[in-house]
């Protein structure tokens, strides 16, 4: 027998077992009254066993509207393999995940190993940015940016190690063209090039020392235009790939020369006016390679 008595010592309740089928409930009253269990049982046994409300909606009915009693999975329906695809995924996703955390480590380090470089003239070209900060240690990459109609642009450098990005912080103020370049650490990490577009043989990177990437192309010069431009500043075109889109207001091309000779001239032509805005020329790091033509359906 147990007794619960509140604090206020009205009530005293008190249940007693009886063949596990009676209950008493004293009161301050010494009023009692017996619950039959049997009675409770009936009247639960009134109750409509096909009410909606008692059954959760992954339960099916049959014809007889009778309700099976083992919910039903709408995906494993026809479909032995769901078990183990289930498996499969939960298996992708946790690698996703280690993934996803490998990358943000990856690029945390590169972040700390790249530094941020603004107030550059436009005629400074990426070669001539890495040249300077060279001196710092190995450079693994350096890109140009800015607003094509701005006379000063940014650059993200970045080294084999965090030591070559500290040490580059040391040469803020130097005199790189006209101005004088600031140096900070970097925020962000440079977007690597897409590996399907680098060279993939010798023959292709000989042709990447015959190439430049030419930027902020005016819109309405034609492919024609952007030839003859560079063959009678630098020397034969060999291929020219002009590409663009209606998003932003100018166009980019990739220039193959004969020979190297004229790449290495076409850098000078940086901040020359093609159209009529300024362009800007770098060394590339893709190769121009040939259309592949697509049969087509008869």
């Amino acid at each position: 027998m147990a007794a619960v008595a509140d604090k206020s010592g009205e009530a005293v309740v008190a249940a007693a077992a009886n063949n596990n089928s009676t209950l008493v409930v004293e009161t301050a009253k010494s009023e009692s009254k017996e619950f039959n269990v049997q009675k409770l049982v009936d009247m639960f046994t009134k109750l409509n066993p096909s009410a909606k409300e008692f059954f959760p909606s992954s339960y099916q009915t049959n014809n007889n509207n009778n309700f099976n009693q083992v919910p039903v999975n709408k995906q494993s329906v026809g479909n032995e393999n769901y078990s183990n695809r289930k498996r499969i995924n939960n298996y992708n996703q946790g690698r996703r995940r280690l993934n996803g955390r490998a990358f943000r480590a990856q690029r945390d380090d590169s972040i700390r190993r790249t530094v941020y470089v603004s107030d550059i003239d436009h005629t400074i070209t990426e070669e001539r940015l890495a040249v300077l900060f060279s001196i710092c240690g190995q450079v693994v990459d350096c890109r140009v940016c800015g607003d094509p109609n701005s006379v000063l642009r940014f650059a993200f450098v970045e080294f084999t190690d965090e030591e070559g990005a500290r040490a580059a912080l040391n040469l803020g103020g130097t005199m790189l063209g006209f101005y004088p370049v600031r140096v900070l650490p970097s925020k962000t990490a440079i977007l690597p090039v897409n590996p399907t577009f680098l060279p993939r043989s010798e023959d292709e990177r000989e042709m990447c020392t015959r190439t430049v990437y030419c930027t902020n192309i005016d819109k309405k010069v034609s492919h024609a235009e952007v030839k003859n431009f560079f063959e009678s500043a630098c020397g034969e075109v060999t291929r020219l790939r002009l590409l663009g889109d209606h998003v932003h207001s100018a166009r980019i091309a990739f220039v193959e020369f004969a020979i190297a000779e004229s790449a290495i001239i076409a850098l000078n032509c940086s901040g020359m006016v093609l159209g009529t805005q300024p362009i800007r020329v770098s060394p590339s790091k893709t190769p121009v390679r040939p259309r592949v033509t697509r049969p087509t359906l008869q």
